[in-house]
C-alpha cells in the first residue's frame, strides 16, 4: 500500500532529476577526455567531438608506448603509490589503534596535538630544508615519509575502531591471553576491512596524483612520476597553441601533443577507475561508520 503524497513523490522526481544532472556534469569530462584520446586531433581543436569519436585514430597512444620518460613515470608512480600507501595504512592504524583504546593514557592530549598540526605547519622553506638535512633530497622517501601519517585518516580510523568493534570484545579477547598485537592482528583488523579499504583508496590517489612533492624534491628525470611528465606535456601545449601553427612541421607538432595530452590523462587514471569498483562495497559503510562521532 502506498501512502506516499504528491508532495513526496515532487520531491522524489526533483531529487532525482538533481542525481542525474550531477552525474551528467560528473561523468560527461570523463566521456570527453575518452572520445577525444581516439579522435582526430584537428577534429578536437575545431570543436567537433562530443560523444563520438571522429576521425579513429590511435595516435596519441602510440606516442605515449613509445616514449621512455612517460612509460618510466608510469613505473616510478606504481611504485611510489604501492610503497606510499603500505607505509600510511601501517602507520595509521599503528596511530588508530592505541588512541581508539580506553585504556590508553593521555589518549585525548594526543589527540589534540596531532590535531594542532593540521592547523599549523612550519611552512614550505623549513621542510624542504629539513628535508635536505636528512639527505632525502632526488629520492622516493622524499615523496613518502614527509605524508607517511595522515592526522585526519587518523581520526577516521580511530573512530572506526571505537564505534564499530565492540570493546567488550577486546577485553574477552585479553582475558583469554591476547597481548594487544595479538588483538589487533586476530579481532580488531579482520572486522575493519570497510574502512581499511577507505584508507587505501584515500592514500592511493593521493599518491597517485600527487606532482608538487616531487616536483620539489626530485630533479632526476628517471624518478619522476607520471604527473610531472603529463604537466609537462600539458604546458608544452600550451606554449605551442600560443605560438600559433606556422609551418606544416609545427603544425603536426600541436596535433600530436593535443592527442599525446587527452591520451595520458586516460592512461594516467584508469588504474584509479579500476580500482574503486573493487572497494565500493566497503566505501561506503567505511565513511559512515568513521564519521558518527569524534
Amino acid at each position: 500500500m502506498n501512502n506516499e503524497t504528491l508532495g513526496d513523490k515532487l520531491f522524489d522526481w526533483a531529487v532525482h532529476a538533481l542525481l542525474a544532472l550531477v552525474c551528467v556534469i560528473v561523468l560527461y569530462p570523463l566521456i570527453f577526455v575518452l572520445v577525444a584520446s581516439f579522435s582526430s586531433p584537428d577534429a578536437v581543436m575545431r570543436g567537433e567531438v562530443w560523444l563520438w569519436p571522429k576521425g579513429l585514430t590511435w595516435v596519441g597512444y602510440t606516442k605515449i608506448f613509445q616514449n621512455h620518460e612517460i612509460l618510466t613515470g608510469y613505473m616510478n608512480t606504481i611504485l611510489y603509490t604501492v610503497i606510499g600507501t603500505s607505509i600510511n595504512l601501517v602507520m595509521s592504524i599503528a596511530a588508530a589503534y592505541p588512541l581508539s583504546r580506553k585504556d590508553l593514557y593521555g589518549r585525548n592530549v594526543i589527540s589534540a596535538m596531532m590535531v594542532f598540526t593540521m592547523f599549523f605547519s612550519g611552512g614550505m622553506v623549513p621542510t624542504y630544508l629539513l628535508i635536505k638535512n636528512l639527505g632525502m633530497l632526488n629520492t622516493m622517501w622524499a615523496l613518502i615519509i614527509p605524508g607517511a601519517v595522515s592526522v585526519y585518516n587518523v581520526l577516521i580510523m580511530r573512530t572506526f575502531f571505537q564505534n564499530g568493534i565492540p570493546y567488550e570484545m577486546q577485553e574477552a579477547a585479553a582475558i583469554d591471553g591476547c597481548s594487544n598485537m595479538s588483538t589487533l592482528i586476530r579481532i580488531v583488523l579482520p572486522l575493519s576491512m570497510p574502512i581499511i579499504a577507505v584508507m587505501i583508496l584515500f592514500y592511493s590517489v593521493g599518491h597517485w596524483n600527487a606532482y608538487f612533492s616531487a616536483l620539489m624534491y626530485l630533479t632526476d628525470r628517471d624518478k619522476y612520476p607520471l604527473t610531472l611528465f603529463l604537466r609537462e606535456i600539458l604546458i608544452q601545449g600550451q606554449m605551442q597553441e600560443m605560438q600559433g601553427i606556422g609551418d606544416d612541421s609545427h603544425a603536426n607538432a600541436v596535433m600530436e601533443s593535443e592527442a599525446i595530452k587527452y591520451a595520458v590523462v586516460i592512461v594516467a587514471n584508469l588504474p584509479v577507475l579500476m580500482l574503486y569498483p573493487f572497494l565500493q562495497k566497503y566505501f561506503v559503510k567505511g565513511v559512515m561508520i568513521g564519521a558518527i562521532k569524534g
